[in-house]
């Protein structure tokens, strides 16, 4: 059989009974045209709403590219900001902004402004000077440039000398930001040609990695160059991080202020500028960075005072006592629609006080109760009336809001042996833990922690001030070295010191309720039910404002004066001084943004910052285009838990979550968390990162661990000294688990003798050598800030 033919795909004989009944399956030359028609007909129609749906998106693309780029570039848009950085001390920016604007004003122009309009380009810009050295400056004009040009200088014999320690510390925070649209400018080329190309060359070979990939480096030094790098300016998409396009600002090119007779000590500050990115309503409330929240008193929409196409009336124009004349319109917030100046939850004293109740209600009471007892249930063993009374049954979980914050409760009230965080005791009861408070629920009197406690800078002396660091970094020292680890006091019974603490069976799996003791901040801050849910309608909401084109809204791009009402005189004065150096950005804030509540975010600490980053220490908070004080605490984020463990430190090299109390900001944002050096100096950046969430009933747990040595080691058992020093403390803990370094894992049995030696019983051998363990935990808060905006320096 190996030389015979295999018959591929031939009809089996035995299937028909003779040879006219084999074709009597097959279909006939017209149906089989018919069906294969209406196939190639199907196919052909999805093939054309295939091509029609591509060639639709094709067309809705282009549109909104034509879109964009009317918006941005026309004779209605604002003008593009162009922000010229330094990256070293020795570049001097202010000749490059000379002659960036002579080449956009008009031939035979006086004074420069910084905003110039120019035909020939059809172009509108505001160039900006970063000052070399002011972070804060630079930080805040790099918020609303549409264009970072870095300039570097090519008179530098080493690579290393293109960019310094403060232009890379800066690059480093633009990054966090997000960059806009970027090129780099290169001055002082050699004006032989080989010399000036080799001279580029060199220059942007060092400096590729430092920017993305698509910036170009464009030379920078004649009016050619210039005129070769504003064309290919004018005709760039520019890119503008996602956050800046969510929210309507106005950078002010004018600061003024209006004493207030009837408020003493308030006035009413003028802001002036071209609104961007969002329509502006008068309705809604406005942050004025560094300084605060605030509702607007009326927007007046002036003329435009730099017209692109304006020819006869240029010098005209010149003049600031006509452009307060040229008023277009006049908006007035509508007292019904105005959005309040809400910040904090005011709390209600008689909330928790308890009422009489009706005899309507006692009877409803003794009904619920009757039918409680005919119900069978199931407990765990050793649950008492009182604790089956907290069991939640599946019928209350039914009936309960499937959208109220009492979900991760509905799981976790059922109580058993390991609930708690006590592991068995060999099924028998401890009489003496029973006749005790419980171990989480027993208030403790005044804390003495040190971390709790703020030190104020200004009434120590230099000496003190100088001790007060070192503690502070061998503290750093001494928690990377034995993290959690805290002595047990000699003269305070640990029962009483730690009597806030608890233990648990299992940090991921154990219970822990997020409604529990929770502090007097929290009846001051505001929640939501769905965080997710909320965020979609307000932004669904303020997409719906700008589609609509309403009468209280200022349209994008227009020239504007914002008339902020009830500022401190004395912040609007300085704003008034500050304007000169740096701009002023005032940005519209979205529904819900002023209010108080926890937020977290996802924090590292910058490479250029030395010292350690204590928990609860007072930090400056840029979030986007807001500014407020916090005091943060530190925890990792865990992924498969409901509970995160607190950090002391910021540490270096990873990421962690930062917790404050704060404004309520819809992510994403970027983050900046500066550091007061204290005195006159700058700021120094401290971390950056970006907001992740806004959660109250994150639980952050505080873990401390308690050790001691063993004395005498027999088989299983060990005789455990220096963890207590009375035999109180030793029953008070004696359900907790203990542990040791080697991965033993055992109980305490009983105390031995009158100095705290207690008596443990292990799973396995125990060397001499090993620590006895035992971690207690807390739940941790941040604090709340004496003040929330930072003061400006005059």
């Amino acid at each position: 059989m190996a030389g015979s033919r295999v018959q591929v795909n031939k009809v089996h004989k035995s299937r028909f009974a003779s040879k006219s009944s084999r074709n009597i399956h097959k279909v006939s030359q017209k149906d089989k045209s018919r069906i294969a028609k209406s196939d190639r007909n199907a196919t052909k129609g999805a093939r054309a709403a295939r091509l029609q749906r591509c060639k639709m998106l094709r067309e809705q693309k282009r549109a909104a590219f034509l879109k964009e780029k009317r918006a941005s570039s026309g004779s209605a848009s604002a003008p593009r900001v162009i922000l010229l950085f330094p990256l070293s001390a020795s570049v001097d920016v202010s000749s490059l902004a000379e002659d960036i604007l002579r080449l956009l004003s008009a031939e035979g122009a006086r004074a420069l402004p910084s905003t110039v309009a120019s035909p020939q380009y059809k172009l509108r810009a505001t160039v900006l000077q970063a000052p070399h050295g002011d972070l804060l400056s630079c930080m805040e004009m790099a918020k609303v440039a549409d264009l970072i040009a870095f300039v570097a200088s090519a008179t530098e014999e080493s690579s290393c000398d293109y960019i310094d320690s403060f232009g890379s510390q800066c690059l480093s925070v633009f990054r966090s930001l997000g960059l806009p649209g970027t090129a780099v400018l290169i001055r002082d080329l050699p004006t032989e040609l080989k010399r000036r190309n080799d001279a580029k060359k060199i220059c942007t070979s060092s400096l590729t990695s430092e920017f993305p990939e698509d910036c170009r480096f464009y030379p920078a030094d004649t009016k050619d160059d210039l005129h070769k790098f504003m064309w290919l300016f004018k005709e760039q998409r520019l890119t503008t991080p996602h956050w800046r396009n969510q929210r309507p600002y106005l950078m002010a090119q004018k600061v003024d202020m209006v004493p207030d007779d009837s408020n003493p000590g308030k006035c009413t500050l003028l802001l002036t500028g071209y609104t961007r990115a969002h329509s502006l309503s008068v309705n809604q409330l406005v942050h004025v960075s560094g300084v605060g929240d605030f509702q607007l008193h009326k927007i007046e929409i002036m003329k435009d005072p730099i017209p692109l196409n304006a020819r006869k009336e240029r010098d005209a124009m010149d003049s600031d006592d006509i452009q307060e004349v040229q008023i277009i319109r006049s908006l007035v917030p509508d007292p019904l629609n105005q959005e309040p100046l809400l910040v904090e939850n005011i709390p209600d004293p008689l909330a928790g006080e308890q009422t009489w109740p009706t005899e309507a209600e006692m009877a409803e009471a003794d009904n619920n109760q009757k039918q409680k007892r005919l119900r069978k249930r199931t407990l765990p063993r050793g649950t008492s009336e009182y604790q089956a009374a907290w069991i939640i049954e599946d019928t209350d979980e039914e009936d309960s809001d499937a959208e109220g914050d009492d979900d991760e409760e509905d799981d976790g009230m059922v109580l058993d042996e390991g609930e708690r965080g006590f592991p068995s005791q060999e099924g028998t009861r401890n009489p003496d833990f029973e006749d005790q408070a419980s171990l989480y629920l027993r208030d403790s009197d005044e804390e003495t922690e040190n971390d709790s406690m703020m030190i104020e800078g200004e009434n120590l002396t230099r000496e003190q001030i100088e001790d007060e660091i070192k503690k502070i970094k061998e503290a750093h020292a001494e928690d990377e070295e034995y993290p959690d680890e805290v002595d047990t006091p000699l003269d305070v019974p640990a029962r009483k010191r730690f009597a806030k603490y608890r233990g648990l069976k299992s940090f991921r799996t154990s219970t822990w309720d997020p409604k529990e003791s929770l502090p007097p901040e929290y009846a001051r801050i505001f929640a939501f039910d769905n965080f997710a849910r909320t965020q979609k309608h307000v932004m669904a909401k303020a997409l719906e404002m700008e589609q609509e084109s309403r009468d209280d809204c200022v349209p994008t791009g227009s020239y504007a004066r914002i008339y902020i009402k009830d500022v401190p005189l004395d912040v609007a004065s300085k704003l008034c001084v500050v304007s000169s150096t740096g701009p002023i950005v005032l940005c519209g804030l979205l529904q819900h943004e002023s209010k108080m509540s926890v937020l977290h975010f996802s924090i590292k600490k910058h490479d250029s910052y030395d010292a350690p980053i204590k928990a609860k220490e007072e930090f400056i908070f840029h979030v986007g285009f807001r500014q407020f004080v916090a005091r943060p605490i530190f925890s990792t984020d865990n992924i498969n838990s409901d509970k995160h463990k607190m950090e002391r430190f910021l540490h270096a090299g990873r990421f962690s979550m930062a917790s404050i109390y704060a404004p309520i900001s819809f992510p994403p944002l970027p983050l900046i968390v500066l550091k007061g050096a204290g005195g006159s100096s700058a700021p120094l950046v401290a971390a950056v990162g970006s907001l992740r969430s806004i959660d109250p009933d994150r639980i952050i747990l505080k873990k401390i661990i308690l050790t001691g040595y063993p004395q005498r080691v027999s088989k299983l058992k060990a005789s455990v000294r220096y963890m207590f020093h009375n035999p109180e403390d030793v029953r008070w803990f004696k359900p907790v688990e203990v542990w040791t370094k080697c991965g033993r894992r055992g109980r305490i049995k009983e105390p031995v003798g009158t100095h705290g030696v207690m008596k443990c019983i292990f799973n396995g051998g125990l060397q001499q050598h090993d620590t006895v363990c035992m971690s207690l935990y807390k739940r941790a808060y941040p604090k709340w800030p004496e003040h929330r905006f930072p003061v400006l320096n005059a």
